[in-house]
């Protein structure tokens, strides 16, 4: 079979390029690895393209009790990989690697040039002055574990390595490459698949309307209820586009949202279009400015409450409304929830190989010595706003350095 590597990458995305990165960083400082990476597309970071509308959101500043908030289902995880690979060494590894980088509203880092394939050239450049080889176009098809490495058998014939790390993502945005290999390949080597669903995703109201898409809301607050009962609550920006309700707060509640249809539960967004007052407070002002206007009250009122685009829209989908009860529909806008938006379109998935199975100090399997996992094929995953490419750079990062350790020792 020839040659063996010492370690082999399966998937040229967000972790698997940071894995090889660590590894080219390890080779430079003198270490003597073989590291071979395999992409199945033709290039490699398709979906690092269209984060962030391409503008790629790779971390967030927020410390570690504010950044573990973002993350599910269990943080805690996360801990030593984001310690070993912090936001902060992630920011100083890619000016390290000649990407300048600048930090937005909401502690988001983004490369200053706002174009997300600088992020995959920079990373692939300082893969391959490692010595680093990298192939694309080659889909792995099956792995095998024999007692002293691994086989992994792509189309081109058969490849040897002592280790292996599967950083082949997820679900979301299949067009990437993204069609959920690492899971087959995981369970083929005795691991336990926690049940996947797409997360940050649109969530679809009933009867939804033309009319909704490309109106943006800014500082509303949106309550997600199953059956009946509040649980979860987020004050933000919101979006109606054509899938449904998404945007930063969409999103954030699309996680839950999803995870209680698919249990077959009822789901309702309610909104609330001026949170930063009590209802007592808005009937007030409605009442002042009630004074003001003459001719249709009701419009009159709505077109200095809300914006202009929305006032038919609102008065349509609330009936029964009227003055007298404009102030509770104004904190209270329900929208039951229909369905949402796949894996064609949602940003991560959520669910996949079981972290009970996966050493959260090494990234290494449990079962099998010497495999490691990294990135979306985990069953982990973060909100909207650098966390997930985070979780794809800690982990590869921590993958990576455990399996050179174990080879070189």
């Amino acid at each position: 079979m020839g040659k063996i590597y010492d370690i082999t990458i399966v998937g040229g995305g967000a972790a698997g390029l940071f894995a090889a990165a660590t590894l080219s960083s390890y080779i430079k400082e003198g270490n003597s690895l073989n590291v071979l990476l395999l992409e199945k597309m033709h290039r490699c970071g398709l979906k690092i393209g269209i984060t962030g509308k391409g503008r790629c959101n790779l971390t967030n500043t927020k410390p570690w009790n504010e950044f573990s908030t973002h993350i599910h289902p269990k943080n805690i995880f996360l801990k030593n990989s984001f310690y070993a690979m912090s936001n902060m060494a992630v920011m100083e590894f890619f000016e390290g690697i000649g990407l300048p980088l600048v930090v937005e509203r909401g502690d988001r880092v983004f490369p200053q040039s706002m174009k997300a394939l600088d992020v995959v050239a920079a990373l692939e450049r300082h893969i391959s002055s490692g010595g680093i080889e990298i192939r694309k176009n080659s889909p792995v098809v099956e792995i095998s574990h024999l007692p002293d490495n691994f086989v992994i058998s792509t189309r081109e014939g058969q490849i040897r390595s002592r280790a292996i790390i599967i950083a082949t993502g997820g679900m979301s945005y299949p067009t990437t490459g993204s069609s959920g290999d690492g899971y087959a390949f995981a369970k083929g080597l005795g691991h336990k698949i926690t049940p996947c669903f797409p997360s940050l995703t649109a969530l679809t109201p009933k009867n939804y309307r033309e009319e909704f898409y490309g109106i943006s809301l800014k500082n509303v607050s949106v309550q997600l209820v199953v059956n009946g009962d509040v649980v979860q609550e987020e004050f933000g920006d919101l979006d109606f586009t054509n899938g449904g309700i998404e945007g930063p707060i969409g999103f954030k509640v699309s996680r839950k949202g999803v995870h209680s249809i698919i249990n077959g539960q009822r789901v309702e967004l309610r909104l609330d279009m001026k949170p930063a007052v009590t209802e007592k407070q808005l009937q007030e002002r409605i009442n002042r400015e009630l004074a003001q206007i003459k001719g249709d009250q009701l419009k009159g009122l709505l077109h200095k409450l809300l914006p202009g685009s929305l006032v038919k829209l609102f008065i349509e989908e609330n009936r029964g409304i009227a003055v007298s009860n404009l102030h509770q529909r104004l904190k209270c806008w329900s929208f039951p929830i229909a369905g949402y938006v796949g894996y064609e379109r949602c940003v991560v998935t959520a669910g996949g190989v079981s972290l009970q199975e996966v050493s959260q100090k090494s990234m290494e399997s449990k079962l099998v010595e010497g495999l490691y996992f990294a990135g979306e094929v985990l069953d982990l995953d973060g909100d909207t706003g650098g966390y997930n490419l985070q979780i794809a750079f800690s982990t590869g990062a921590m993958a990576a350095a455990s399996a050179a350790a174990k080879i070189t020792r």
